[in-house]
């Protein structure tokens, strides 16, 4: 199993794509924290009555669908960089071989998530100040752990669901499209269903679970364990897929 790591851990790292993959994520962290900073801006030279009406200024909600995004790419990249499975040759243990790939996707998943998601909450804390909600929605680092935490396992979520689509779509291409409209297309049309559809469906979209993980959401259509347990649903489906095509299809 080590070796075997070892080996997807040394492709991930010599091929172009996951660096410009960082990239995309460290500027989406710079743009998240200057749309906090003009929200401030505006915030300070508002009358109070549209003071009370300001959104959030956390920038992490704005980078958290993009970091889901790239790294559900990753785990694309990471599932489809050996088309002709020539890594069967040093690893011929196919169950290792997917093992290695799932703790890989999984480990960078939550680190760059994790350091992410701490640079957009620390900058927004430090553009923010001590002003009062609503545009800062917390007040202690207690406060914005639960969020921090479900922000960071649906970046590992999104991660392995991008990996179990290549493994069973085999190409990078298609398997980014089919994340893109599973994280970005159906969640914009869920909410134009009737009602009470809209708001069951968009429930149980993976954008929209990591707000009712976290229980910042009143009236949610799911609880907090509820959501977890969806986003579980969503990884043993598409990992389950790719792993079952994995030890099914030829080398």
């Amino acid at each position: 199993m080590r070796n075997a790591l070892a080996a997807e851990w040394l492709k991930l790292r010599t091929v172009r794509a996951p660096y410009g993959l960082l990239a995309a994520i460290g500027l989406m962290v710079v743009f998240g924290a200057t749309i906090s900073y003009f929200l401030v801006q505006d915030y300070d030279t508002s009358p109070a009555a549209e003071q009370a009406r300001f959104v959030s200024a956390d920038a992490s909600v704005v980078i958290n669908p993009v970091l889901q995004f790239c790294l559900a790419a990753l785990g694309a990249l990471v599932a489809t960089s050996d088309p002709r499975l020539t890594a069967l040759t040093a690893v011929p243990n196919r169950k290792r071989l997917l093992a290695a790939k799932s703790v890989l996707v999984a480990t960078t998943a939550v680190v760059v998530g994790t350091a992410a998601i701490a640079l957009s909450l620390g900058s927004s804390r430090l553009i923010m100040g001590d002003r009062p909600p609503p545009v800062a929605p917390w007040d202690s680092i207690a406060d914005v752990l639960p969020w921090g935490g479900a922000a960071v396992l649906s970046i590992v979520v999104a991660g392995l669901i991008g990996l179990g689509l290549g493994l069973a779509l085999r190409s990078t291409a298609v398997a980014i499209v089919v994340v893109g409209v599973l994280l970005w297309g159906l969640p914009a049309v869920t909410p134009m269903l009737p009602e009470p559809w809209n708001m069951d469906a968009s429930g149980v979209m993976v954008p929209y679970l990591v707000f009712e993980v976290a229980g910042v959401v009143e009236n949610a259509p799911l609880s907090p364990s509820a959501a977890v347990a969806c986003l579980i649903f969503y990884v043993l489906v598409t990992l389950g897929t790719g792993t079952v095509t994995l030890l099914r299809r030829d080398a």
